[in-house]
């Protein structure tokens, strides 16, 4: 047979050979019905009954996987049942079922959809991919209530590599890692909950294949490379015994950056660069330190806003950011404030939708324009404050204005906070996140008034090239080293450090190695991403010396094109460093 080739998303790093194991994840397929005005408590009741259903299997295999692998990614199985109390998902149907009268099952159908609506367009790719979240809970709800039973992972007892349209994150939890050797599915990305239990947890995935459960059947050999994202069926001899020793090379490799773990993340001519974890919840700190990471860079604070009955009030944003800050201490806490998207997804009192949210009210804007919300958190931030050492980070800033605005307020949330007698940090940082084109382009006036620059690489790319991520068709364009691109990073880099403040980056490109030399040298030294990065790009550092990375990015800043930069940045790197270009 001719070996096919699939390719997709690298979700979770690892190769590995196996045969397959086709599992039927199938989005249960409903249609809304109508039913009697006699019928509709009955619906009700049965749409309630699947609920708790829902709620006690996920509860038993929060129990199993606490007590067989630790408290670790717990926070992901208590949202799932979080969501299956959420308000607007439970009352949305329970609505639609009295006013439609229509079946339970289409009544769910109808709610999630409009749910997913909403999250579409929020702007930050991991608070969108929560859609999946809420996706993967009704398709459980709905198996329930049609009597579809769903197969556990747990019981697979053959070596396999399990291909599915997707994935929950339950199903990765059950995975028995001296069973399943990796998964690949035709749905999902990077930031999904699954990928991201995948990468905690050692096992190698491919996700977004589109196409892959149609091309394989139960018992298929293929290889898996959850590097590049490739999925292998059939592979001829050549291609089989190539990737074998990739394999073991691999697996050197992967024990050698366990190595680095307690090692600084530093060049072998003597530079620091600091790695930090971008986390969401306050249960995720400890695994920046197991990968070797020294605080936080990016706390993001939705979760505190999105799909809750009411706003948080000062004192849940007190407790929650005091919580991260005592468990990263001594190290510090970079705070994002609230970046909720331009149609307020989620916000209780909130439906307004607009045009185009990606440019409208969100982010400081939102925020400036609803001071009271705004107030409260500073408030609370500021208390957690006298905990330990936290750094408030703004985002989508444009120019000074909103800065000046943002301080002011500060200012007089401080004034505030003295008089009251409540302790908090005097001498608290602001800085900005530097994601518009126009913040770049005033970078120099801005780092004038700012304490410190983050840049958010995910909406910089996009905004600069007029790229929508989540659109196929022009997704291929994403590229970060598009010389418009690398110019900006250049621009804010030198504006940051003639005025002697301090410069990060926490969009996903801190995240991947292969851009971490080019990073250090345009003059970054603080790199916060998603914590199983960490581990690689500590291992590009520990590699090359500054005057390297300082003419590699030279080199790629002088290419007229992304291609070409690209092209030269992978020849660069091989010829200075072709051992450590072969694992990335």
């Amino acid at each position: 047979m001719t070996e096919k080739i699939f390719n997709g998303i690298g979700a979770s790093p690892g190769i590995v050979i196996g045969r397959v194991f086709l599992l039927d994840r199938r989005k249960v397929v409903v249609a809304g019905r109508p039913i009697e005005d006699v019928n509709v408590k009955n619906e009700i009741a049965r749409f309630k009954k699947a609920l708790e259903v829902s709620k006690a299997q996920i509860d038993e295999i929060r129990k199993r996987f606490t007590r067989d692998v630790g408290k670790s990614h717990r926070y992901i199985l208590d949202t799932h049942i979080m969501l299956l109390e959420d308000k607007m998902l439970v009352e949305g149907t329970i609505k639609r079922i009295k006013d439609a009268q229509i079946n339970a099952e289409g009544a769910l159908r109808e709610t999630i959809d409009t749910i997913a609506r909403k999250f579409d367009a929020i702007e930050d790719e991991y608070l969108r991919e929560r859609k999946h979240d809420v996706e993967q809970v009704a398709q459980r709800v709905l198996r329930n209530l049609t009597g579809k039973k769903q197969e556990s992972l747990s019981e697979i007892s053959e070596d396999a590599v399990i291909i599915a349209h997707d994935l929950a994150p339950t199903d990765t939890l059950v995975m028995r890692k001296d069973k399943i050797l990796g998964f690949a599915t035709d749905a999902g990305s990077r930031t999904s909950h699954t990928a991201i239990i995948a990468r905690s947890i050692g096992i190698p995935a491919a996700v977004g294949l589109e196409k892959i459960t149609g091309a394989v059947k139960t018992g298929d050999v293929v290889i898996l490379d959850g590097i590049h994202g490739v999925v292998i069926v059939d592979p001829d001899e050549e291609t089989f015994l190539d990737y074998l020793k990739k394999q073991r090379r691999y697996k050197y490799f992967e024990q050698e950056l366990f190595k680095l773990r307690e090692l600084p993340a530093e060049t072998l001519d003597g530079h620091q660069v600091h790695l930090q974890g971008n986390i969401e919840l306050p249960e995720e700190v400890a695994t920046v330190a197991d990968h070797g990471g020294i605080g936080i860079g990016l706390y993001r604070t939705e979760f505190l806003f999105l799909n809750k009955d009411a706003l948080p009030t000062e004192d849940q944003h007190y407790q929650a950011y005091r919580h991260v800050v005592e468990r990263a201490a001594p190290h510090e806490v970079v705070i994002r404030t609230l970046d909720v998207g331009g149609d307020k997804v989620g916000l209780p009192g909130f439906h307004e939708k607009e045009p185009n949210p990606a440019l409208g009210l969100r982010a400081i804007r939102f925020c400036l324009n609803q001071k009271d919300i705004f107030r409260t958190q500073l408030r609370g931030l500021l208390r957690a404050s006298a905990h330990g050492k936290i750094r408030i980070l703004v985002p989508m800033i444009s120019g000074l204005r909103e800065l000046r605005e943002t301080k002011a307020l500060i200012s007089e949330v401080k004034h505030e906070l003295r008089s009251e007698g409540a302790p908090f940090d005097d001498h608290i940082q602001v800085g900005v996140m530097i994601e518009i084109p126009s913040a770049a382009m005033v970078s120099d006036l801005l780092a004038q008034e700012a304490d410190f620059f983050s840049v958010g690489t995910n909406d910089l790319i996009q905004y600069t090239l007029a790229i929508d991520r989540g659109n196929e068709h022009v997704a291929f364009m994403y590229e970060p080293l598009e010389p418009a691109v690398l110019r900006l990073l250049q621009r804010v880099s030198l504006s940051a450090h003639e005025a002697k403040i301090s410069l990060a980056m926490c969009g996903e490109m801190a995240g991947d190695p292969q851009y971490a030399a080019i990073l250090l040298g345009l003059g970054f030294r603080t790199l916060s991403m998603n914590v199983a990065s960490i581990p690689w790009v500590k291992k590009v550092i520990r590699s090359v010396r500054m005057e390297d990375a300082v003419e590699l990015a030279d080199l790629v800043m002088r290419q007229p094109t992304s291609e070409l930069a690209r092209s030269a940045a992978t020849a660069f790197m091989r010829d200075r460093f072709p051992d450590l270009v072969a694992e990335l």
